[in-house]
């Protein structure tokens, strides 16, 4: 992944952490669902103000142990 600033093409780094909305999108599920996850304390949250970012190494873990 890419982004132009200044004029000058820069790599982004491979993204670390998930939206609740991306979450639910993953998981085929509503928002509300995605947020009851979270609080349950199913994966690694990082608030940043009213945001809630999800590590995605704590999820991908998490996914993993459903044998799905």
């Amino acid at each position: 992944m890419s982004n132009t600033w200044n004029g000058t093409k820069q790599e982004l780094p491979d993204k670390r952490t998930y939206t609740v909305e991306e979450i639910a999108h993953i998981l085929g599920i509503g928002r509300t669902s995605a947020y009851i996850l979270v609080k349950e304390g199913h994966f690694k949250i990082v608030r940043i103000g009213n945001a809630i970012r999800i590590s995605k190494r704590s999820f991908d873990e998490w996914l993993d142990t459903l044998n799905i």
